[in-house]
């Protein structure tokens, strides 16, 4: 069943293709709140008092048949009580008395009629029927709750088999008594395996039906850990599972790039509103892959703009080199976009490194975000610089300066900061090629593109 469930089969229990009265009949007492474990245990208990109310028409007649008057009245008070049960469970759904008074009855009227009858031989051994008793509260109670019911049938055979010479003995004909041997050995072992088949059958059904939502709920899991690491570093997302409090901490070393689409916004009133959305979700979408290869760590995006850090949530030594190559190649790849879609686009990016607090801040629509000077100077650079050009700070120069191509843009006012020493990051330094002496060369190479400044 489970694995046909697995592929998508539809499945069809035993129990599903009982007939339609049968089904009504068992779930007389079921309730629609009930858990789908106590609905089976209902059930199973419901058609074990129908089957034994039942099958007692057949000592009822038989021993009326032969005169014995009150071994067939105890059957029959059987029949009227266990009736007279299943109709009060119908009406009021308490389980627990409908419960006890079945196996209370159960237990007790196979051992009364096998006293009536003279002791084992001439009863057939009718109480071999009691033992469903036990069986019973196996399954309706449990296993612990079980043990007295076990108990009582245990005492009652052994008191049946203490008096069992002092009891009158009707005259049976042998022939009865052979054939309800034979009756009642099969009927107690049939009862029990339908009854227990039944109950097995509608446990698995119960329990493919718990598997499928268990399925359910991990894929339901697995998506909104995913959703989670979209918006969250994955050490951070553990963390704030693990305890939801205030996420605060300090870096030393971090390098924080700023990168800004040049001319977009000219272009939104041009375009129609989804091919701006869709050009900037390309473009943006090759950011985020250049994220992962260099296993840096987006912030955020503010329309056009794009954040990104390097050195946390996990320091590493070379964040400066990581967010270099990630800028480096972010210029190519607005290069490639803009040939693709036939408009002209730019970026520009600024960078800065140093110490930074980074956190959680938020709680509806939280965000993993940065402060500090660093994130300010490094917005700086981005503003204060020129198309298609990296501009770096001195701190990040002093970083870069053994394996990249660094031009020196000279003495620059910006905003909030004074003036400042900044460069260009050109590209990548071959082996070679020596770098360069000092922030301060006395004839600084020209800063490109000086018309397309912003």
């Amino acid at each position: 069943m489970l694995r046909d469930m697995a592929r998508g089969v539809p499945s069809h229990p035993w129990w599903r293709r009982l007939p339609a009265w049968v089904d009504r009949l068992a779930q007389v007492g079921t309730l629609p709140s009930d858990a789908e474990d106590e609905k089976v245990r209902k059930a199973t208990l419901t058609l074990a008092s129908s089957l034994m109310t039942a099958l007692a028409v057949v000592w009822v007649a038989t021993y009326a048949a032969l005169g014995l008057w009150l071994s067939a009245l105890i059957p029959f008070v059987y029949q009227v009580m266990s009736t007279g049960s299943i109709a009060l469970f119908a009406r009021t759904k308490r389980y627990r008395l409908f419960r006890a008074s079945q196996l209370c009855m159960m237990l007790m009227l196979p051992f009364l009629l096998q006293w009536s009858l003279g002791g084992f031989k001439t009863s057939s051994a009718v109480a071999l029927w009691a033992v469903t008793a036990p069986l019973g509260a196996l399954m309706f109670y449990g296993v612990r709750e079980a043990l007295p019911w076990f108990g009582g049938f245990v005492t009652l055979v052994a008191i049946s088999g203490a008096i069992d010479s002092q009891l009158s003995r009707p005259g049976i004909p042998n022939t009865i008594v052979v054939t309800f041997f034979v009756m009642n050995v099969l009927g107690v072992s049939t009862t029990v395996y339908l009854l227990l088949q039944y109950f097995m059958r509608a446990r698995e059904r119960v329990l493919a039906e718990l598997a499928r939502k268990h399925t359910a709920l991990e894929a339901e899991q697995e998506k909104s850990e995913r959703l989670l690491l979209n918006v969250l570093p994955a050490p951070i997302a553990e963390r704030l599972k693990a305890s939801p409090g205030v996420i605060a901490d300090g870096f030393e070393g971090v390098t924080v790039l700023f990168a800004d689409i040049v001319r977009f916004t000219p272009l939104t009133d041009k375009l129609p509103p989804e091919e701006v959305v869709a050009l900037l979700d390309r473009v943006f979408s090759s950011f985020d892959v250049l994220t992962q290869r260099y296993e840096l760590e987006k912030i955020k995006t503010i329309g056009d703009a794009y954040m990104v850090a390097g050195g946390l949530p996990t320091p590493r030594p070379d964040h400066a080199e990581a967010v270099a190559e990630m800028a480096l190649d972010m210029r190519e790849e607005v290069m490639r976009h803009s040939g693709e879609v036939g408009h002209s686009l730019a970026v520009r990016i600024g960078m800065d490194s140093g110490p930074v607090v980074a956190g959680v801040i938020g709680r509806r629509k939280f965000i993993y975000d940065l402060w500090g000077d660093t994130v300010n100077t490094a917005s700086r650079m981005e503003s204060h610089g020129v198309a298609d050009s990296i501009h770096v700070t001195h701190r990040t120069y002093e970083r870069l300066r053994q394996r990249y191509d660094l031009r020196l843009r000279g003495d620059l006012d910006v905003k909030g900061k004074g003036v400042m020493t900044t460069y260009f990051l050109v590209g990548r330094r071959s082996k070679a090629e020596p770098p360069a002496e000092g922030p301060t060369p006395s004839r600084p190479t020209p800063v490109p593109h000086p018309t397309r400044r912003i």
